[in-house]
């Protein structure tokens, strides 16, 4: 009893699944995705099989038409299940059995289906349609529009708890966990969405984080690694762990000024055990140890006056 989308992006070649539904922990059920393969989503009376079936299936050669195929074929009471599929290609097949709880249906696009079941009205699915295809934005972006659009026609007449975003790259690296480059979870709260959107967003500042270190590590140009990380800290400005890192790293390529200023924000915030963790880190190596006594006076002196 729930409304979600599949999608491809024709442009990045990612896949994604989004999902929202009055149900505890919908994460591990609907969504499914695999780098370079396609995507599933799996809902109503749900055959969670359907998911690394589906999987495999496009895995060994199937589209997304004979996939589905293949899977309700299979299963005797295939008129209580929703299933959507999105394939390479991005060619995309759905099924609404007959015998789901209305309202109910799907709607297929260009690389995309969106469905649903036991919604308040039957405007739902074309609604997150519109919703996806009104925007140039990521395709995670674009996923939680639809979702939004699916709650402002009434969502699932049963009310919301639970919710989840997935995005996997479109070429497999070999190292799965690095394919899955967004993989958001909200398993209960009374609002999922909002909760979502909040999640992604900071899933966004930490990516922009991890651009910054990647630059820095491959010794690239810092100034613009420090820019991406600044970037970093604008998008997510509650994030204090992402504000400590790129002080520190700011601080350590030479701008003792700007990283200490972020570090002391840090320390205002959370006390005294961002100071320690600096020791800690100098321990270790991570902050060289000529650095770290000018960085402690700094710190005393904007924080604490000393």
């Amino acid at each position: 009893m729930t409304y979600s989308i599949v999608a491809r992006d024709k442009e990045t070649g990612e896949f994604g699944v989004a999902v929202q539904s009055h149900y505890f922990q919908v994460s591990p059920v609907v969504p499914w995705a695999l780098a370079g393969i396609g995507a599933v989503a799996t809902q109503s009376q749900v055959n969670v099989a359907y998911g690394p079936l589906g999987l495999e299936l496009l895995q060994a050669g199937y589209s997304a038409e004979q996939a589905l195929t293949a899977l309700t074929a299979g299963d005797p009471i295939a008129d209580v299940r929703q299933c959507a599929i999105v394939d390479a290609s991005g060619g995309v097949a759905a099924h609404t059995g007959a015998r789901c709880i209305p309202a109910a249906g799907h709607l297929l696009g260009d690389g995309f289906s969106c469905q649903a079941n036991l919604m308040e009205k039957d405007t739902v699915w074309a609604a997150m349609a519109h919703a996806y295809t009104s925007s140039d934005k990521p395709l995670a972006e674009r996923m939680m529009a639809a979702l939004e659009a699916a709650e402002s026609e009434g969502g699932d007449i049963r009310g919301k708890q639970s919710a989840a975003l997935l995005v996997v790259t479109g070429t497999p690296t070999g190292r799965f966990w690095e394919d899955r480059t967004i993989d958001l979870r909200v398993e209960d709260a009374p609002e999922p969405l909002p909760e979502l959107r909040r999640l992604l967003r900071v899933k966004r500042a930490y990516m922009a984080l991890g651009d910054a270190d990647r630059i820095t590590e491959t010794g690239g140009d810092k100034g613009k690694a420090m820019a991406i990380a600044e970037d970093a800290i604008k998008i997510a400005p509650e994030m204090v762990e992402i504000r400590f890192w790129t002080g520190l790293e700011m601080a350590i390529n030479g701008d003792v000024d700007r990283g200490c200023e972020l570090l002391a924000e840090c320390v205002r915030t959370k006390g005294d055990r961002w100071v320690e963790t600096l020791r800690r880190l100098a321990l270790v190596g991570r902050v060289p140890r000529d650095l770290l006594p000018v960085i402690e006076a700094r710190l005393a002196t904007v924080v604490h006056g000393k």
